[in-house]
């Protein structure tokens, strides 16, 4: 089981020490995760391993043709990605700029991630939870689709640069598609797009169109499902066996993991270990192949 396995690198982690990360913050992020470590095995998993606590629904040898990559990080790892993101004196996070064209788009050397997907789907909200280690970071969040119009730049420390794209599909600024066409074929230095999609509905017509244009353009991406918490577990299930068969058979530049968030633990003030499997996965070091 993962959520043993987690258990057993708990002394491994506080024995890596102050390379982690300094400060009272990033201190009760750690502590923070070790509660909820001591919690039962099957809440553990439902919380941190949600994909997992899905798979345990199959009936063995029933469907052989469907299953469920499972991504287990250590928790070693999620500790390094949470000191990516712990800002710090020498650890800075700051918003950069905004740019309606690439051409406007800052000259950076550094690594870059974006994240892209449909008005309403989450993507401002899960930006906000990565950074909440660094609350001095502005993510402006709406209720109302369509309301991030620029692509805005954030420095994650000497790291990577983090990219919130504009939202397609309803209410999507007009020059759409120059603005973020252009930025995938062209940005030499993307080395991952976060594809978010909605968990509720599945991949719709807008999203094939986002996917078309990374798996045109050779980008490396990830599928983030979004808002599990909100449909029934038995849809959910089909939903996930669903999309996973899609990145399976129809894609070449999808990482194969599914990355699920729920949407009750974006709202929360505190950082949660989910968000914290999350910033591991965004981790750009690892070159432009998934």
């Amino acid at each position: 089981m993962a959520a043993h396995r987690l258990r057993q690198s708990v002394g491994r982690l506080f024995a890596m020490g102050p390379e982690l990360g300094s400060g009272r913050r990033a201190f009760s992020a750690f502590q923070a995760f070790t509660e909820v470590l001591r919690l039962p095995s099957k809440q553990l998993t439902k919380l941190v391993f949600p994909l997992e606590e899905l798979h345990e629904h199959f009936v063995p040898g029933s469907r052989p043709d469907l299953h469920l990559n499972i991504f287990h990080p250590s928790l070693e790892d999620i500790a390094r990605a949470e000191s990516f993101f712990t800002a710090s004196a020498r650890n800075r996070i700051e918003y950069l700029t905004s740019a309606v064209r690439l051409d406007h788009a800052p000259d950076l050397h550094r690594p870059e991630v974006c994240f892209i997907g449909r008005s309403n789907v989450g993507k401002s909200s899960l930006i906000k939870a990565l950074f909440s280690l660094a609350p001095e970071v502005e993510v402006r969040v709406s209720k109302k689709p369509g309301h991030t119009k620029k692509l805005n730049f954030y420095k994650v420390g000497k790291y990577f640069t983090l990219v919130d794209m504009p939202g397609y599909g309803y209410r999507a600024p007009e020059d759409f598609v120059d603005m973020v066409e252009t930025y995938l074929k062209e940005r030499k230095n993307l080395m991952r797009t976060f594809l978010l999609v909605d968990s509720v509905v599945g991949i719709q017509k807008a999203d094939n169109i986002a996917i078309e244009m990374c798996e045109e353009f050779a980008l490396p991406y990830v599928m983030v499902l979004t808002k599990i918490d909100k449909p029934s577990k038995g849809h959910l299930l089909k939903q996930v066996l669903q999309i996973q068969k899609f990145v399976d058979t129809k894609t070449q530049g999808c990482f194969p993991q599914l990355f699920p968030v729920r949407r009750k633990h974006l709202l929360l003030s505190h950082p949660h270990p989910t968000e914290a499997a999350g910033r591991r996965a965004i981790s750009p070091t690892r070159g432009r192949t998934p």
